[in-house]
């Protein structure tokens, strides 16, 4: 998928590459050789590399047709994130993220995410999702490796509303399989990906498909190996931060996805709330007793 999006954007500078300007050439010519690189530069650093301001670098966004030099970053970005190794990923923060402000820089990303999440989550295939899940007879969640601590939180709270839920976490193939092959078109799989997207996700997912289940892929980009597949395709922005990818976002288009349903099916919520309080409150589960006087 990563591939076929790169030869994409290289026909594309190709196409346009005899009309640019000579300035533009240069651009062209250092991304065409250097476009891991240039995919974390702003656009004055970009142009002091190769010897233009700024303003030619923004318009050179434009004659590729990008809204601004923001969107073409975005998809260098995404055209590369995918292959970084994990060293890759460490050296390419420490570029762009000072020590002193990682945590300014951190928390603001993952501000910019959400509300970019917010922008480009489609409404319809966000109520649509809602539906499917509450009418599956069985509700699959697929999610590993990093993926795998928000499948395992989706389930923690889908399970308090609904009777038959399946946390799908493990990385190996057969007990994958073995979990999923009861799998049928009224059941719904929710799957889970982020770079680096799991090949077992995709294989695990299209098996999923095959047996003619739902399939909701909650992913960053509709580039991604699992957008293909989805019924319902809900992308949630994530952000590189040193190795890692910030799942805050996705987090959040998670916690909004369990609401709905929730809201969808209240009077039932509320009956097993009240049930499982009474469990957790005779055998102890949560300690309510909490000290008056802290200095006790």
């Amino acid at each position: 998928m990563g591939d076929n999006m790169t030869n994409r954007f290289f026909k594309k500078l190709n196409d346009v590459y005899p009309s640019l300007s000579k300035g533009h050439k240069k651009i062209a010519d250092y991304i065409s050789e250097n476009y891991d690189k240039a995919a974390f530069m702003i656009a004055a650093k970009l142009g002091e590399t190769v010897g233009v301001s700024e303003s030619t670098v923004v318009r050179f966004a434009t004659v590729l047709g990008y809204a601004g030099y923001p969107e073409l970053q975005r998809h260098l970005q995404e055209m590369i994130r995918s292959k970084l190794t994990s060293v890759q990923r460490m050296e390419v923060s420490n570029v762009r993220i000072d020590e002193v402000d990682v945590l300014d820089k951190a928390l603001e990303a993952d501000i910019s995410m959400i509300r970019s999440t917010l922008e480009q989550t489609s409404r319809m295939d966000f109520s649509e999702s809602v539906k499917e899940i509450n009418k599956a007879r069985r509700i699959y969640v697929l999610g590993v490796r990093s993926s795998a601590s928000l499948a395992s939180f989706m389930v923690f709270y889908l399970k308090i509303i609904f009777d038959d839920v399946v946390l799908i976490d493990t990385s190996s193939a057969s007990e994958m399989f073995e979990h999923l092959f009861r799998i049928s078109k009224e059941d719904v799989c929710i799957a889970i990906s982020f770079p680096r997207y799991s090949r077992q996700t995709v294989n695990a997912l299209c098996f999923a498909k095959n047996r003619g289940a739902t399939i909701i892929s909650i992913t960053d980009s509709k580039l991604s190996p699992i957008a293909p597949l989805a019924d319902h395709l809900l992308v949630a922005r994530s952000n590189m931060v040193s190795f890692v990818d910030s799942l805050v976002a996705p987090l959040s288009l998670i916690n909004a996805l369990i609401a709905a349903s929730a809201r969808s099916r209240k009077d039932d919520v509320y009956q097993n709330l009240q049930t499982l309080e009474s469990i957790w409150e005779e055998y102890k589960v949560y300690d309510n007793n909490v000290e008056e006087d802290e200095g006790k």
